[in-house]
């Protein structure tokens, strides 16, 4: 008989009724029912029922071990007694009884039970990272998270995906992040970079002969926690495929996201096939270019209507240049007055000054700018925003991008409080037509509006004779849900191009050549057309797994001050280190007591 198990603690069924079997794993619990003890054995498949009688010689050493010790049992598979079986249990018809007992490893008492579903502070969770992962919520997400990345493989390889893996040491890239600078030993003064995404790679494994590339990607950013991002480091699907062109991209990856959907997705529906919305559309329809369309709210312009009207706020503030969005509230009509109130306080701590209301109700228009505007002014909100008899409607008005912004979230907010989104369901699309350069209010100047690497629609023509905000890329996006999943673009392999596009986000070419100059000097030795995309893993298991909060699908994540509790990283290092890599730490002034 082996050592530690015949059996693991998933396997046994009613067929093994009188086997001899060894069982190993963690004492899940224990149930003293007076002359009986029951313990219920875990391992990583599953949890098997043991139970051992008062009168057997091993019982007080049973007795004594502590939840969560590992344990060795021998003993006979016996059958339970008809109102014993657990349906719930695949092991439910039987259980171990003890005949021989080995303790592994004894448990001190724990900082937190593994037993049981209880919420616990973030901090003991991280600290305790190994016992969290026992639990089984968070045991069978890494389980979904493995077969999710096993699923993607299989589908890029089905397609004649090749994988290759692409350098961690590189230099540092401008992809919208602060990079993780690691110091060079060798070169004083000098820093790698851990890569913020494989881009400049992918696109020299492309001019190097090879046709399809992906690569379960490590990617590293030092950027702030949210509940859909993780600091630090994070896993993205990375694609990049040569003689493409955008549709190319989408049918190859379309079905990979759908599959992988699908096999996972439990009765959720994963409809198909993915919508296409243009940039601007969304930005107007959804005040997101990350839109959820389970939510049937659609937001329209009633600009005009407002411009010389009587309601004086929004006029004057349209006659400066504002702009006006109206957001529906189907069914508003019967909310009580803090409804109302709750959105407008909600904008308030936006940074708004509020946002206006009219409520539709047994016929007439209700409200502060109801009370303002003349009949056929009201009847045109009605007729543009689709609002009718029993309905509310907002609207938020400032310049336009701040606008949308406002009222996109209020959609979200809407949608959620009036529950009219739909359920069980993943709804997919396509952002598209991505504007190429978009102007820093706080730089004051032009700069990429996406990926910098991208193909501008128009090519050269267009970088030399349009307005650059009016210019858009072959850049795109899959959302699903309200959630971006991946950013990808045609790439730019022109040399003349590229060092036009950067120039016009005020990039010199020195500049080009010293950061770029390894894939741009592969440009001027034929490139070919390519293009690629990198959906992001952890999300993707983040929504399968259906949980909030991408650090319940992430083996040992950071917590939100990029900190592991565990591992106690990060950490300061002896002088001795600092001075082999030639570097003096300089740390910052305190702030001063209030």
């Amino acid at each position: 008989m082996h050592s530690y198990r015949t059996h693991t603690c998933a396997e046994l069924r009613d067929s093994d009724v009188g086997k001899t079997v060894r069982l190993s794993g963690w004492v899940h619990r224990k149930r003293d029912h007076g002359n009986l003890l029951f313990i219920d054995l875990r391992d990583h498949y599953g949890i098997t029922q043991c139970v051992i009688e008062t009168d057997v010689a091993i019982f007080p050493e049973v007795e004594a071990v502590r939840s969560e010790s590992v344990i060795t049992v021998t003993g006979k598979v016996v059958a339970r007694l008809d109102d014993a079986i657990n349906p719930n249990l695949p092991t439910g018809q039987i259980e171990l009884d003890i005949e021989d007992f080995e303790l592994q490893s004894a448990a001190e008492d724990l900082p937190m039970p593994v037993f049981g579903e209880q919420e616990y502070p973030e901090e003991i969770r991280l600290r305790h990272r190994y016992l969290d992962l026992r639990r089984e919520r968070l045991h069978n997400n890494i389980i979904l998270r493995s077969k999710v990345i096993s699923a993607l493989r299989t589908s890029m390889q089905d397609q004649g995906f090749m994988e290759f893996q692409t350098p961690i040491l590189t230099a540092s890239s401008p992809e919208g992040a602060r990079d993780f600078l690691v110091p060079s030993r060798m070169h004083p003064g000098q820093f790698y970079a851990l890569p913020q995404a494989p881009q400049q790679f992918k696109q020299l494994v492309m001019m190097s002969g090879f046709d399809r590339y992906f690569q379960i990607a490590p990617c590293f950013r030092d950027e702030d926690a949210r509940a859909d991002r993780s600091p630090g480091e994070f896993y993205q699907l990375d694609i990049e495929m040569a003689y493409v062109t955008q549709e190319d991209v989408f049918n190859a990856v379309e079905p990979v996201l759908t599959k992988v959907f699908q096999d996972f997705a439990g009765d959720r529906i994963v409809e198909t096939p993915f919508v296409r919305i243009p940039f601007s559309e969304a930005m107007m329809k959804y005040g997101s270019d990350k839109p959820d369309l389970r939510n049937p709210i659609i937001l329209s312009d009633v600009t005009d209507v407002f411009r010389g009207s009587g309601f004086g706020l929004f006029a004057k503030s349209v006659e400066s240049g504002s702009v006006v969005r109206a957001i529906p509230a189907p069914g508003a009509g019967s909310k009580a007055r803090s409804f109302f109130d709750k959105m407008n306080e909600w904008a308030r701590k936006e940074g708004a000054g509020g946002l206006g209301y009219i409520i539709f109700k047994d016929g007439e228009a209700k409200g502060p700018i109801a009370k303002n505007l003349d009949p056929d002014r009201l009847a045109q909100i009605q007729e543009i925003a689709g609002v009718s008899d029993g309905d509310g409607i907002f609207f938020a008005c400032d310049k336009e991008l701040k606008a949308a912004e406002l009222a996109g979230k209020a959609r979200n907010i809407v949608g959620q409080d009036l529950d009219i989104c739909e359920k069980n369901i993943f709804k997919f699309c396509w952002v598209i037509d991505f504007p190429m350069f978009e102007y820093d209010e706080k730089e004051k100047k032009l700069d990429f509006s996406h990926n910098p690497f991208s193909m501008p629609q128009g090519g050269l023509e267009a970088l030399e004779t349009m307005d650059p905000l009016e210019i858009k890329g072959y850049q795109y996006d899959i959302v699903c849900n309200g959630i971006e999943l991946s950013s990808g673009a045609i790439r730019n392999h022109r040399p003349e191009i590229m060092m036009k596009a950067f120039e016009i986000a005020g990039y010199d070419a020195s500049v080009v050549e010293e950061r770029f100059g390894g894939m741009l000097n592969a440009f001027k030795y034929g490139a070919p057309p390519h293009g690629g995309i990198a959906p992001g893993v952890d999300r993707i298991v983040m929504m399968l797994a259906d949980e909030p909060n991408i650090r319940e699908v992430i083996l040992f994540p950071m917590n939100q001050q990029a900190q592991d509790l565990m591992m106690q990283a990060p950490a300061e290092v002896p002088s001795k280190n600092l001075r082999e890599l030639h570097i003096r730490t300089v740390m910052p002034d305190p702030k001063p007591q209030s």
